[in-house]
């Protein structure tokens, strides 16, 4: 696989040279790939850019557009091959011009490339030209050996291939593109080199976040028809190794991982936003959850082995239909290899009382015990394979989730280097200062890695992962999240979840069809939803003005001073009734892609028999 070329621009084509083959050429005419060994003339050069790697093409109605890595960073290396994450991108045209747009077409093809630059912009990418990051090492040790003489593309879970779509004409090409196809994974990527009693190893993670069912916070709930489930995210904890007293910069000749997953409540559900910050829960069809989730089982059964279900929804009010939800799909799929435990993380764990997640580990420390963890020795072979998995969710699958994945890993780790030697018997990883403060804040930024992505905004909770204790400091850190949160998912989401849409296919730009229908950008917004939101700033405005310099408005009797007072609240008030009753027509919704009917109720609420366990 190439690891960077020079991109040279002409009027008639992009010619990509590695200098280590032939040329690929471009044609910006017809977009079509061929091969030669000559560049084009430097006369005919109008740009010369330096890249290391192609996300692939995106076709909008002027034609394909090319994107490209133009800066990438060093995350770290695993057995001596480095992992890049993507620093800067560019987004290249093969047309010339938009001649042949009308001008509304010339504004709908901008808005297609805002959509492009928002995503690759807001999104932690990454990349390895020679390991695999979107396998875990367990998967990887079981390839064959024709496997690993396949391109790396070919061998890639294209649940993580995030440019699976956008490199399909590479994929697709008739001639072989394989040096050319660079799978890149969304996600987070960190590793850090520790030393305890004088063992040298390496400790990281590696979050994969899964491309089918993508989206955002409210737009993307539950589970579909093939059993894929929103917010789907592998996250592997790696131990590097190269024996005990080595003092070098570890390679990998013993590697351990254990993997965890998360993912969203596999049933039909949805959380209707409608201003009102709890939005109004919608469950579906219970026959069609049962189906979905026995596909969603299925399959990863098949990939991680038995399932450890951890639920950590609240057990009362607003989320108790989805405990109830779980619990029944759970009891009625009644397949020996799902184990379900429910632990009201709120409930148990209120008033600061952090240090009671224990209690779920502690519940499950057999069955973590049991699963082990993957452990393969270079030198002589030396095999052991995690046999199943934990799989976490809370309603979003973020904060509360990534508090106890952490808690999990934090107990393998004391395994894993107590069976490497590196911990003496009577030590623990808690007791190693260094260790801990990496452990803590590599698990805090990959709580934000997810957080930022799926919700608009960092972790609720991080400050209990990065110091081990509950703060006010974090509290407040937590309202001004959950703030934000509420503004981007209600006012900013429905854009975010178009750029999703369109860059990983789900929505694709067909030039006949938009000269057939209105731009899926322009909404017709009744004109008594649009004059609301001046209305109600304008009245905000007045009463405060009012208040501050009362001698304003210039009456002198205090009755007609208060009446206008009242006067400007009752319209303050009104605006904001206005707004709430009609929360769907103010909220930002997605443009490209129709979101699942949810007008229908469902009877799903009925509690199942398996309910939470007692501690």
């Amino acid at each position: 696989m190439h690891t960077e070329y020079k991109l040279f621009i002409t009027k008639k084509s992009f010619v990509l040279s590695a200098n280590t083959s032939s040329n690929l050429i471009i044609n910006r005419e017809n977009s079509q790939l061929e091969t030669s060994d000559t560049l084009p003339a430097v006369k005919e050069h109008i740009n010369t850019i330096k890249i290391f790697g192609i996300m692939g093409f995106i076709r909008l109605l002027a034609g394909d557009y090319m994107m490209v890595i133009t800066k990438r960073e060093r995350i770290g290396s695993i057995r001596g091959k480095t992992i890049y994450k993507v620093a800067a991108f560019q987004i290249l045209p093969l047309p010339l011009s938009l001649e042949g747009l009308n001008e509304n077409q010339k504004k709908e093809e901008q808005e297609f490339v805002n959509l492009l630059e928002t995503h690759l912009t807001s999104n932690n990418f990454y990349f390895s030209y020679e390991y695999d990051i979107t396998q875990s090492l367990q998967r990887q040790l079981q390839f064959t050996k024709e496997q690993l003489h396949e391109p790396m593309y070919k061998r890639a879970d294209e649940r993580f291939f995030w440019n699976r779509f956008a490199s399909s004409k590479f994929i697709d090409a008739k001639v072989n593109m394989s040096d050319y196809i660079l799978p890149v994974m969304q996600g987070f990527i960190e590793m850090k080199d520790c030393n305890i009693n004088g063992n040298s190893f390496a400790w990281g993670l590696i979050t994969r976040r899964s491309r089918h069912r993508p989206g955002t916070r409210y737009f993307s709930r539950g589970i579909d028809a093939e059993g894929h489930v929103s917010n789907f995210v592998e996250t592997e904890q790696l131990v590097l190794f190269d024996g005990l007293k080595n003092s070098k910069p570890c390679e990998g000749k013993i590697e351990l991982s254990f993997v965890q997953t998360r993912g969203s409540i596999p049933v039909y559900w949805a959380q209707v936003i409608n201003l009102k910050y709890t939005p109004r829960l919608w469950l579906g069809e219970s026959r069609k959850s049962l189906a979905a989730a026995r596909a969603h089982f299925d399959e990863q059964i098949k990939i991680y082995g038995p399932q450890i279900l951890v639920n950590l929804v609240n057990t009362k009010g607003y989320e108790l239909p989805m405990a109830q939800a779980y619990a029944r799909v759970v009891e009625q799929l009644n397949d020996p290899r799902l184990y379900y435990t429910h632990f009201d993380f709120h409930s148990e764990c209120s008033k600061m009382r952090w240090h009671r997640i224990q209690l779920l580990v502690d519940q499950l420390k057999d069955r973590i015990d049991e699963s082990g963890y993957t452990y393969y020795d270079h030198s002589d072979a030396t095999k052991k394979m995690q046999s199943s998995v934990i799989r976490s969710n809370c309603m979003d699958c973020l904060d509360r989730t990534n508090v106890v994945q952490s808690n999990i890993a934090r107990y393998i780790l004391n395994r894993q280097l107590h069976e490497l030697g590196i911990l003496k018997k009577d030590q623990t990883v808690e007791q190693q200062e260094d260790l801990m403060d990496h452990y803590r804040n590599v698990w805090a930024d990959n709580a934000d890695g997810v957080s930022c992505v799926y919700s608009g905004t960092g972790a609720l909770k991080t400050d209990f992962t990065r110091t081990g204790r509950r703060t006010k400091s974090g509290a407040l850190q937590d309202l001004k999240h959950s703030i934000q949160r509420y503004y981007k998912n209600n006012f900013m989401d429905g854009y975010r979840q178009d750029a999703f849409d369109l860059f990983l296919g789900l929505y694709r730009v067909d030039k006949g069809q938009s000269l057939a229908i209105h731009n899926p950008f322009i909404q017709d917004t009744p004109l008594r939803v649009r004059v609301v939101p001046y209305i109600l700033v304008f009245a905000l405005f007045m009463l405060i003005l009012n208040l501050v310099q009362p001698g304003y408005s210039g009456f002198e009797s205090r009755i007609t001073y208060l009446l206008l007072i009242l006067f400007w609240v009752s319209v303050l008030i009104s605006a904001v009734r206005f707004a709430l009753d009609n929360g769907d027509k103010f909220v930002q919704w997605p443009h490209l892609v129709s979101l699942p009917d949810t007008t229908h109720t469902s009877g799903m609420t009925e509690k199942g028999k398996m309910t939470p366990p007692d501690f």
